[in-house]
């Protein structure tokens, strides 16, 4: 180790669509913020980032907008981006020390199926923001990782991991990927479907974080005996007035239907591409999700009766990928052949 890495940190950063979550080497996670931006319209400058910018959404003036720099998994707006690496970086003391010699390495989460151009983009963006290094890992390894799932071990491992902006499924074996499927529907097209489905059965508008309410507060992807209820608020679309209505549990389940089709889909298309005998290793170890969007009540019932397979749910689903890329920025020297090699100009 060189005189600048004893004195830098390493920081493993999960960048998601919804949520970016930050783990700091030796010391675990840290910080977890909605990957979410206020903006002053006419000068450009940041009025606030992470859970600030969220508690605004809906609820700002024209002069300001609400910016949410990350879509389906990339970055949509560069500079944005920018800004929010920067202010992760700071906020959990990445730059404090003296000289200058302490910017920290980082080990970014990414989707698998986006573009070299795009894995440019995202090392670019956090060099701007102040690292020394970056690198990136692909989040369904790094969900593995994070699960404890054995992938160096000559064993089948299939992780789902259901992001804000991407669906990622991924066979692995020893350390590499056989077989892996990345499609952008996930967390963010529930909510939209939810939104959706308001509008067409009531005539009610809601916003895009109403809608995600209602998803974490009773939405399903499997029909349940026990049926929740919530009460939801917002603009009828016929008369333009405020109103309420109730919503049930078995109403989300229909609003989802096409979504969780998709995600369904794609576990299957990653199965069918499995050699048989990682297949056979499947069967018997079962599926595991992690992602946000598994925490969806019957998710793990829906994609096991449309597989015919065990599906285990992770002990900590959202904090798989930054746990994993975070296991890879403690022991890098050892770890870094899963990361990936991007060629950089």
């Amino acid at each position: 180790m060189g005189l600048i890495d004893r004195f830098s940190k390493d920081i493993a950063i999960d960048l998601g669509t919804a949520n970016t979550l930050v783990y700091v080497a030796g010391k675990g996670i840290m910080l977890r913020e909605p990957s979410i931006v206020a903006i002053r319209k006419e000068t450009g400058e940041i009025i606030a980032i992470g859970v600030d910018a969220k508690k605004m959404a809906g609820r700002v003036p024209d002069a300001i907008q609400i910016v949410r720099p990350l879509k389906d998994g990339v970055i949509a707006n560069f500079e944005v981006t920018q800004k929010l690496i920067e202010y992760l970086i700071n906020k959990v003391g990445g730059r404090k020390g003296f000289f200058g010699f302490n910017r920290p390495r980082l080990i970014i989460g990414i989707p698998s199926g986006i573009t070299e151009v795009e894995m440019r983009a995202v090392i670019e963006a956090a060099l701007q923001a102040g690292a020394r290094q970056a690198r990136l890992i692909q989040e369904p390894m790094a969900a593995a990782i994070g699960a404890d799932l054995p992938i160096s071990e000559p064993i089948g491992n299939m992780i789902v991991d259901v992001g804000g902006g991407t669906c990622e499924v991924a066979v692995i074996s020893l350390n590499g990927m056989v077989c892996k499927n990345s499609i952008r529907i996930a967390g963010d097209e529930m909510n939209e479907a939810i939104l959706q489905y308001l509008k067409r059965q009531y005539n009610l508008l809601v916003g895009i974080y109403t809608a995600e309410e209602i998803k974490i507060e009773i939405g399903s992807a499997f029909p349940s005996d026990e049926i929740m209820i919530a009460e939801i608020k917002g603009r009828d679309l016929i008369t333009g007035l405020p109103r309420t209505i109730t919503v049930t549990s078995e109403e989300t389940r229909i609003a989802l239907n096409d979504v969780m089709i998709s995600i369904l889909d794609a576990v299957k298309a990653t199965l069918e591409e499995t050699p048989p005998d990682l297949a056979a290793d499947i069967i018997d170890r079962g599926i595991f999700l992690a992602g946000g969007g598994s925490l969806l009540r019957g998710m793990d019932k829906y994609i096991s009766e449309g597989t015919g397979i065990l599906v285990n749910n992770s002990d900590n689903p959202v904090l798989c990928v930054a746990l994993g890329a975070g296991k890879i920025a403690e022991n890098i020297e050892k770890l870094w052949p899963l990361l990936l090699r991007v060629k950089y100009y």
